[in-house]
């Protein structure tokens, strides 16, 4: 199989990217972050204590996911692909990823779909240093928290939740610290990830400068 990587925090551009990357290449796309929040919402619709790690790592395991290549997101057949980036789960997202036996049994699916796909764009904050070491290309997108925070208000309900940039920017803040410090896979740039600050980049331009990076690593 055949992986290109693409790892970053919240608002750095990676979904946006990876997306527009698989439909170029007419790979699979893999956003792994979506997976942890559909966790997330099934344990909050079972009334799940989000701090026993082995009742979610149960949810995990039986959980019904399908990721389709639009990026819509399916749990058990209903699409939740709007509520996996609402407020409430945004702020508990962290706290369910970083349990070590949800992050196990996630990782095992995310291998288990590049496998049955072959040539995969994902996306999220540990794909190069844990899920998938050995991928043929891997990309660490990272932008000024103020641009992400700007970002992340033009494209999500959060303006209609009434929220300003310095609160969104305060949430990407802490999201980063709490995804940054935890014990199981931080948030870090793989040791051979090819590193892109977006901050002063349009979308157009960092998906030309990735692809451009893509035509150069892999064949054909």
């Amino acid at each position: 199989m055949t992986v290109v990587a693409i790892d970053g925090p919240a608002g750095a551009g990676k979904s946006t990217i990876a997306k527009r990357l698989a439909k170029v290449l007419g790979w699979a796309y893999l956003d792994s972050g979506a997976m942890y929040r559909a966790v997330t919402v099934v344990a909050m619709d079972a009334g799940a204590d989000l701090g026993d790690g082995e009742a979610l790592a149960r949810l995990a395991e039986a959980l019904d996911l399908e990721l389709k290549a639009e990026g819509t997101v399916l749990v058990r057949g209903a699409d939740v692909t709007k509520r996996i980036r609402s407020p409430e789960v945004t702020a508990a997202v962290s706290g369910v990823a970083s349990v070590a036996a949800v992050r196990e049994v996630m990782v095992s699916h995310q291998r288990r779909f590049a496998e049955r796909n072959e040539y995969v764009v994902a996306e999220g904050r540990d794909i190069g240093t844990v899920v998938f070491p050995d991928a043929a290309l891997k990309i660490y997108l990272d932008a000024a928290s103020t641009e992400r925070a700007r970002r992340r208000l033009g494209q999500s309900d959060e303006v209609a939740q009434g929220a300003d940039q310095d609160a969104v920017r305060a949430g990407i803040e802490e999201r980063d610290r709490l995804d940054s410090t935890r014990e199981i896979a931080p948030l870090r740039p793989a040791a051979d990830a090819w590193l892109l600050d977006t901050s002063k980049m349009t979308l157009d331009e960092v998906f030309e400068a990735v692809r451009g990076r893509v035509r150069s690593a892999i064949r054909p």
